[in-house]
């Protein structure tokens, strides 16, 4: 049972939790990628007197191997629900080696002893593909079964019990094997009964029948005495997690449910921790990631300037001003590139964007798309006002609102506002207060959980949405 649960657990790293699988996974594909850039060589020169030097070939396949991993990351490769197509996986790998090609070449340009021939790249990058195409065939075929998923058994058969089976059936919870639903005293029995269990043994004796790897304390009331403590110290004990209810849907959805939270759980948990340590390592990453994007982002600025100038032949302004709310509940002046009328919001209402809105332009739209609007934010950033990641700034009308109608709003004040972050690459643009509500949820999981770590894969997986045109509005 311990074999089959370590490949079924998920692996926290600084905070974030990430499937088992998937760093089995990612370790065995950076070795196929490193060794591919020498059998690439190999194949470049095969039939002639070279001999080859793996040694001194080290440091270039192992540039080779990291950029490309980072690359396919970028392209969301390894995320559960990238795998339920795989003729769209191979589309994500190709894309995803080929855009590494980018940052090789930069590479090559700044430490020309990294340099490698095109015809050693496209046997190393035609390895890869088939390589790693070939593992990501079997691992679906492994993954797939059923028993591979983590076991979760549900300590719980009521109210609280429903929101796992609400979440499971709208796929929130992939990758899950939901086992059964303990019944306990008290709870509110559903209607549906064929997947609850009457405890006839201890609960350490059912989780063990069940090759159980993880516990949901869902129980509704707990003063009834519904809660087996005894029962729940030894499946702890014995190498099962047991979690409640909140912390269930932070580490399996990426999110911090409103409906369930509880004060206590806040200030009890792991996380929303800030100190000058983390505050100085977080603005040397910024100002590094900017002055990194500035050579791409400059050529694009300019080409946006000129866009802007021809389709509105030269009237109104091209840069565009606006009040947004900070870290503190500060306000300060976002910068955007215009893209829409000059007159959106003549009648002085503040008001989101909406789908198809008639104020945006043609080049507000392109741009809206592809993120262009908001490159200037590179400056707020660079000012200290914003942060590279972060939960996005609102505007000081829709925060009174939305912290009127939604607890622990203004939590998300707490850390500085971002370029992009934890709710833009989890959830579409949204345009209501329900979507306020649950892009909230998320920022809530980034504050609580913020690391260096957190923050990497999230320009990663930007990368993705800003290529895909997701979210954009």
């Amino acid at each position: 049972m311990g074999t089959v649960r370590f490949f079924r657990h998920s692996t926290q790293l600084f905070r974030y939790y990430v499937p088992t699988e998937f760093i089995l996974l990612g370790v065995i594909e950076f070795l196929v990628l490193f060794f591919s850039l020498y059998l690439g060589l190999e194949l470049r020169f095969w039939g002639s007197d070279w001999e080859s030097d793996f040694g001194s070939f080290y440091a270039k396949a192992f540039l080779y191997a990291s950029v490309m991993q980072v690359s396919l990351l970028a392209f969301g490769v390894y995320q559960r629900q990238a795998g339920r197509f795989f003729d769209v996986m191979m589309l994500r790998i190709a894309s995803g080696l080929l855009l590494g090609l980018i940052p090789l070449g930069v590479s090559f340009y700044f430490v020309p002893t990294f340099f490698l021939g095109r015809g050693v790249l496209a046997a190393a990058v035609t390895l890869s593909f088939i390589l790693i195409s070939i593992i990501r065939l079997l691992f679906r075929q492994i993954v797939k079964e059923k028993n591979m998923w983590s076991r979760i058994l549900v300590l719980g058969s009521g109210e609280n019990a429903d929101l796992i089976r609400e979440a499971d059936k709208a796929g929130e919870l992939r990758g899950l094997n939901i086992v059964g639903y303990v019944v306990v005293p008290g709870d509110k029995h559903t209607e549906d009964e064929s997947d609850l269990i009457v405890l006839e043994k201890s609960l350490i004796e059912c989780a063990a029948d069940k090759d159980v790897d993880e516990i949901v304390l869902a129980v509704d009331d707990r003063r009834m005495g519904g809660v087996p403590a005894k029962g729940l110290l030894d499946c702890k004990m014995s190498g099962i997690d047991v979690l409640d209810l909140v912390s269930f849907f932070e580490r399996r959805t990426g999110k911090i449910r409103l409906d369930i939270l509880y004060p206590s759980w806040l200030y009890l948990s792991e996380g929303f921790q800030e100190s000058t340590f983390r505050s100085v390592i977080k603005r040397a990453f910024d100002i590094a990631s900017v002055l990194l994007l500035l050579p791409i982002a400059l050529p694009l600025m300019l080409i946006s300037i000129l866009a802007i100038l021809i389709e509105s032949r030269a009237r109104g302004p091209v840069l565009y001003r606006q009040t947004r709310v900070k870290q503190d509940n500060r306000p300060f002046q976002i910068y955007k590139f215009r893209s829409m009328v000059t007159d959106a919001e003549k009648d002085g209402v503040a008001r989101w964007a909406s789908k198809n809105d008639s104020r945006i332009t043609r080049v507000g739209a392109i741009m809206r798309a592809l993120r262009l609007d908001e490159l200037p934010q590179l400056f707020n950033v660079l000012k200290g006002d914003m942060s590279f990641v972060g939960p996005r700034p609102e505007r000081p009308e829709f925060v009174a609102r939305l912290a009127e109608k939604i607890p622990y709003y203004e939590e998300r004040h707490r850390v500085k506002p971002g370029l992009t972050g934890w709710a833009q690459i989890r959830y579409p643009y949204g345009s209501t207060d329900d979507d306020g509500l649950e892009k909230l949820q998320y920022d809530l999981y980034y504050v609580k959980n913020f690391s260096i770590f957190l923050d990497l894969l999230i320009l990663l997986q930007t990368a993705e949405v800003v290529m895909l045109g997701k979210g954009a509005r």
